[in-house]
């Protein structure tokens, strides 16, 4: 997939330089602390924070972004060099990256039931295989229910060096903008026939009870449903890394981030957007027609333009030293993983009429901290090491 248009390698490999960028680094911060703050309890929500609170599921969205960006340049950089794809190194590096704080997190909901934070559970192969968001009921086995989108993310891990190995030898853009396009609109489509099948449904029989379980297990948590986010953050690093010195000269950070605001702005609206469905909860991640098909793919793209503005402004981003926001994003996968749990205990622990208002948030958030700093410490840092270390005796 030759897309480099005749531009410099050298100009190229300046581009791809993002690990440990501020940019991303704050959205990844804001990513994990909107996800806390939706499983929050509602009494541990500040006044100031209950307007915030229903949509605060949209960090696992922005992740999703970031990690298509991450994901894309990583296997993009190569072929931007002429280099032959390394899979089997790729799949390796997220190997160790992923499996080992995952494991002993599910280790510890599978030994200890006293840690479950719902009725029931899914069956740990689920877990392992990565398929537990598949037909998932979170009302009934909603135990570790959030490793959903950790499934989505494996899911694209496994595919995307397949797909690029299949377009490397193309020496067109058109193929991969195609395909692109094809995985978004069949989102929509998909999202929009599942809607129709099993909302609308109900409706037309004047059926509320339950529709919002109906929609997150048909829709919200299935892989197919949701890969927008997963799909702009690769064409992000696409145009960065292949077309250099267009992002350089031309790509505008200002207009970006408006562009991006106005579209999160009216992605929000969309997922607002209730209509017929007044009866039913408002804090679901959308049950509206409009907010279910439109409104991912306009945040996902939204939150790409930001994605950009940030890093084309790292340069000043950088100056700013905002350390706070660079140590949430190292613990965000610790603290991903962990949260829940972390926040069942307390409730088991503590009187839960002790933790309400600001006080509730700080304990929530400071005892997951903790938790999230031992297990980046004692599990996650240490295969991280550990992966560097094999990768230079395997030679990759």
């Amino acid at each position: 997939m030759d897309l480099n248009l005749g531009s410099k390698s050298r100009t190229t490999s300046r581009a791809l330089h993002v690990s440990h960028s501020t940019g991303p680094d704050l959205l990844r911060a804001l990513a994990i602390l909107l996800v806390m703050l939706w499983h929050l309890p509602p009494t541990a929500t500040p006044a100031l924070l209950t307007g915030l609170k229903p949509f605060s599921w949209i960090g696992v969205d922005l992740f999703f972004v970031l990690s298509g960006f991450l994901i894309g340049t990583q296997l993009l950089a190569p072929v931007a060099r002429g280099e032959r794809l390394d899979v089997r190194t790729f799949y390796l590096r997220r190997a160790f990256r992923i499996l080992p704080a995952f494991l002993v997190v599910l280790a510890l909901y599978a030994i200890f039931p006293v840690l479950w934070e719902a009725p029931d559970m899914q069956p740990v192969w689920r877990f392992v295989t990565f398929t537990m968001n598949f037909d998932l009921a979170y009302q009934l086995n909603g135990t570790f229910s959030h490793a959903w989108s950790l499934c989505v993310e494996a899911h694209f891990y496994l595919i995307l060096p397949l797909i690029l190995l299949l377009l490397a030898p193309i020496r067109s853009v058109v193929p991969a903008l195609v395909l692109a396009t094809v995985i978004v609109l069949m989102g929509m489509a998909i999202r929009f026939a599942i809607w129709n099948d099993v909302i609308g449904a109900k409706l037309e029989t004047g059926e509320y009870k339950g529709l919002g379980f109906l929609y997150m297990k048909d829709i919200y948590y299935p892989t197919y449903c949701r890969l927008d986010g997963l799909v702009f953050g690769v064409l992000l690093a696409a145009a960065k890394i292949f077309w250099p010195d267009i992002w350089r000269r031309h790509a505008d950070g200002r207009v970006m981030f408006a562009g991006g605001a106005v579209c999160v702005a009216a992605s929000l609206m969309l997922l607002a957007y209730r209509g017929s469905l007044a009866p039913t909860p408002a804090h679901l991640p959308t049950l509206s027609l409009p907010g279910a098909v439109a409104a991912y793919p306009l945040f996902a793209f939204g939150c790409t333009l930001i994605l950009a503005a940030l890093i084309k402004a790292e340069a000043l981003l950088s100056r700013s030293r905002l350390r706070g926001a660079t140590l949430i994003a190292a613990l965000s996968y610790s603290l991903y993983l962990s949260h829940k749990l972390v926040m069942h205990l307390d409730n088991l622990i503590v009187d839960a009429d002790r933790l309400q208002g600001w006080m509730g948030l700080l304990f929530y958030f400071g005892t997951s901290f903790l938790a999230a700093s031992a297990l980046y410490l004692a599990v996650e840092r240490p295969f991280l090491q550990m992966r560097g270390s094999v990768l230079v005796r395997s030679g990759s």
